[in-house]
């Protein structure tokens, strides 16, 4: 009886001692940051960001693996082998696909271990500095005067600049299009060419524009106007009551990735998103720092899935 109780506390304690060193083994080489967006968005710009100031003995690599609305970099990372050399910097389209693909590669919620989000995104809508629409009562009225000939751009299907302005036509009750790019940078393209008449952005893409003169904001995503834009109103206050759409980004690894290593990492990229200079320079562009634990990461997951299922069905946005 004695023999057989120790032989599986022998064995627990192999497994956390080999948890305990795989932790102080790691890193031993680079590790790779999949980023599943083009560059120069938001998601970029953290990841590289994160990449550059985190202190884990190793470098960490951005590596942009762009399509299907972030499924083909999703796919990578949860194919990966878990052992903390190969991560994810999600998306707000990472709850979304779910609903919005008929079948994906990978399940979302049991495929990936969740570390930790990394900011609260909010948007912004814009429109051209000669746009007619100088408040989102004014764009409100052109779509209705025009019903579906006002586009709007977006980086795919199932993006939050997508999901952003469909709740907003289903609130506001207009019609409008939707032209998808290939991501930010060709967005701004078109909306600075006039071929879109509006789109929401993040603040850390689009206010070099509206600071230079060539775009306008007419209002904020969030349910509070936002500090680094005070005078501009959201949404919401502007004559579509309960609107709100705001988005996240956040760090996976593949699932059953050692917790040990999750806790390193988890440590590591908080103290980043705690340094002075990186909350100024995201203040700066109107993003916050949202750091949470594991457990509360998942469960903000899951929460979204459930959350932009229902825009997807109501919206009849799923794909074949």
């Amino acid at each position: 009886m004695r023999f057989r109780w120790l032989l599986p506390l022998g064995l627990g304690l192999s497994v956390w001692t080999a948890g305990a060193f795989a932790a102080e083994a790691y890193p031993n080489r680079p590790v790779r940051l999949v980023v599943p967006t083009g560059a120069g968005g938001l998601t970029d710009i953290l990841a590289r960001m994160i990449a550059e100031k985190i202190r884990l003995g190793q470098q960490m690599i951005v590596d942009n693996r762009t399509g299907a609305s972030g499924i083909i970099g999703s796919d990578i990372v949860a194919k990966a082998s878990p052992d903390g050399y190969t991560l994810l910097m999600a998306f707000p389209s990472h709850p979304v696909n779910l609903s919005l693909y008929k079948k994906l590669p990978y399940d979302t919620i049991k495929d990936f271990a969740p570390i930790t989000m990394a900011t609260s995104v909010a948007l912004i809508l814009v429109v051209h500095a000669s746009s007619p629409a100088k408040s989102v009562g004014d764009l409100i009225a052109l779509a209705k005067e025009r019903p579906g000939q006002l586009n709007y751009g977006s980086v795919g299907q199932g993006s939050l600049t997508q999901l952003s302005a469909e709740l907003f036509g289903s609130l506001a009750g207009i019609t409008i299009t939707n032209v998808s790019y290939k991501g930010v940078p060709q967005v701004q393209a078109a909306l600075l060419s006039q071929e879109i008449q509006f789109s929401f952005a993040t603040p850390i893409t689009a206010l070099g524009q509206v600071r230079a003169g060539k775009l306008r904001v007419l209002g904020a995503s969030t349910r509070t106007r936002l500090a680094i834009l005070p005078d501009v109103p959201t949404v919401s206050e502007s004559g579509v009551p309960g609107y709100e759409a705001v988005g996240w980004n956040g760090v996976l690894a593949p699932a059953k990735t050692p917790r040990a290593i999750i806790n390193r990492l988890h440590e590591e990229i908080v103290k980043v998103l705690r340094m002075p200079d990186v909350i100024e320079r995201l203040a700066a562009q109107g993003v916050e720092p949202a750091y949470n634990s594991p457990e509360e990461f998942g469960a903000i997951i899951k929460a979204d899935v459930e959350k932009w299922a229902k825009l997807v069905k109501s919206a009849g946005l799923q794909t074949n």
